[in-house]
């Protein structure tokens, strides 16, 4: 892994071996945080990053100097990776839990809003499973009025039906569909 931009800029990290985690790729996040950077300022940014695996998007993110970054995943490697990796970074701006990411989006009784949320869940995942998670999101108040929710997912997927989908943008294998 390796961070492209911003304060940690050039840091590579080792993620532990055996992870079954798909990081995203140094040429689609470069692209999609091109498209950001001339969308938002970082600084004013909340974020949250769901299926976090090794903190990839968390730690690019931070890096670039976003106020607040919540990384969500189930598996207790990758959150113990990305809480170490802060650690080595003397990053306090992020906060990490362990939890099902459909377990922690049913209820939102801290009325928590982001600015921008991202999820990068696994491509093997079932249609109705990726309806599910973005209805969560809007249903349950986690996106402020203005935000964003970015769903990375193979490029054999569309969700241009969608009445919240905004728009997709396209990196080789990789899609990120944009909606609000």
């Amino acid at each position: 892994m390796r961070i492209i931009a911003g304060e940690h800029r050039g840091r590579r990290f080792m993620a532990p071996k055996k992870l079954e985690t798909r990081p995203t790729t140094d040429f689609a996040k470069e692209g999609l945080f091109n498209v950001l950077s001339h969308r938002f300022y970082f600084q004013d940014l909340n974020v949250l990053d769901l299926f976090a695996g090794i903190g990839s998007i968390s730690l690019e993110f931070i890096s670039r100097g976003t106020r607040e970054v919540t990384s969500v995943d189930h598996n207790s490697t990758c959150t113990k990776f990305i809480a170490e990796t802060a650690h080595s970074l003397e990053i306090e701006n992020i906060h990490i839990i362990k939890s099902d990411v459909y377990k922690f989006l049913e209820t939102n009784l801290a009325q928590r809003h982001f600015n921008l949320i991202f999820a990068d869940p696994p491509f093997s995942m079932e249609d109705e499973d990726y309806q599910n998670l973005i209805e969560l999101i809007f249903d349950n108040q986690w996106i402020d009025e203005k935000g964003v929710f970015i769903l990375e997912h193979s490029k054999k997927r569309t969700f241009e039906a969608h009445p919240k989908f905004q728009e997709e943008k396209k990196y080789s294998n990789i899609k990120f569909s944009f909606f609000k």
